[in-house]
């Protein structure tokens, strides 16, 4: 019998705790069919904030909801490049408290970046975007060349 000095895991890599973190919220995303841990943790690990959006898809037309509350509307960078839907801005500090302290403080300020990527080609020329009530709302028609075309059969 031939005996072998055990090596255990972490010993062949580099521990990384954010990684290994991020390793067990992607298996419990999983088995859980949601996200595990709020976007608030994704914010403390380094990730900056990111508004929650919604894609519809319609036969003739995309729509995209994004949750930008207490935002300006000049705050707020919509464009379309490459079939790529990008929202971009700023949510700014309303105001600075420098004679109180917080207990505890969930709101995010600064800048963010959501680039969606569109499935199929968008009529660039009739895009419209809407911002009411802390949603932007975003509707992009289909290209003409995509856009589901009916067929008549004739019988014989």
């Amino acid at each position: 019998m031939v005996l072998e000095r055990w090596q255990p895991r972490w010993a062949l890599r580099p521990w990384r705790p954010f990684r290994e973190l991020e390793d067990a919220e992607r298996l419990l995303d999983h088995i859980l069919g949601r996200p595990f841990l709020p976007i608030a943790w994704r914010q403390l690990a380094g990730d900056g904030w990111t508004p929650a959006i919604e894609l519809l898809e319609k036969e003739d037309k995309f729509i995209v909801k994004a949750d930008l509350p207490g935002m300006k509307r000049e705050d707020i960078d919509v464009s379309v490049a490459d079939d790529t839907l990008t929202i971009k801005g700023e949510r700014k500090a309303e105001h600075e408290v420098k004679e109180e302290e917080y207990y505890c403080s969930e709101r995010c300020y600064g800048s963010f970046f959501r680039s969606i990527p569109l499935p199929t080609a968008v009529d660039r020329e009739h895009i419209e975007a809407t911002y009411d009530n802390g949603v932007l709302e975003v509707t992009l028609p289909k290209a003409a060349e995509v856009k589901p075309k009916k067929v008549e059969i004739s019988v014989k």
